[in-house]
């Protein structure tokens, strides 16, 4: 299957997890929705769960993505930290499957955190299989983490200022996190200040 078509099914999936909870999407009407037959999408994903656990991996990467975005901005380091808090807030917002997979609660209405992986002997071929345990809170922690250091850090960095940026994103993003079960006055502007004054004061 073309890569566009894949996309099409999971922008299928996505928008019908958007209007019903995931126990009542159907995969015959994701199928009709991106223009390919219900064998197509079976082959594609293999199951119904398999579909989930591709668009699950597919919102968490989006999410990574959009954090490396804001880690990349002009800007100091303490401002693309803070950039990337005001990210992670905003995706949660927007997003179900983001919020789920950043703070582990896990709704009713979207696809069980605990899926389990295709078969191997599964016709899909696996490097298509969305395999393996699905990223949880932490996993995402990590990767930001980790991507700021790369991001932030410099060639040469000391040791100590390598693990005091760590712990800087990591204050940054986990104080988003507060903010996305407990929103701040004015939203994105209240994370902004709240990062903003907590690593003024780290630093």
């Amino acid at each position: 299957m073309m890569p566009a078509a894949r996309e099409s099914l999971l922008d299928a999936a996505f928008a019908a997890l958007a209007r019903r909870p995931w126990s009542a999407v159907r995969m015959v009407d994701v199928a009709a929705t991106a223009g390919v037959s219900r064998q197509t999408l079976y082959n594609e994903f293999g199951s119904k769960e398999g579909l989930a656990r591709a668009l699950v991996r597919r919102e968490a990467d989006g999410y990574l993505a959009g954090a490396e975005r804001a880690l990349a901005m002009p800007g100091d380091v303490r401002e693309r930290l803070t950039a990337t808090a005001r990210w992670t807030v905003c995706a949660a917002r927007d997003n179900a499957l983001v919020r789920a997979v950043l703070t582990g609660c896990w709704s009713e209405r979207l696809p069980s955190p605990t899926l389990s992986a295709v078969p191997s002997s599964s016709a899909v071929p696996a490097q298509r299989r969305a395999d393996g345990p699905l990223p949880s809170p932490g996993d995402l922690m990590a990767a930001v983490r980790d991507r700021a250091v790369a991001a932030l850090g410099g060639p040469g960095a000391a040791r100590a200022d390598m693990a005091e940026l760590a712990r800087s994103c990591e204050l940054a993003v986990r104080l988003a996190l507060s903010c996305v079960a407990a929103p701040p006055p004015g939203d994105e502007d209240g994370v902004a200040e709240l990062v903003r004054g907590a690593l003024q004061r780290q630093g």
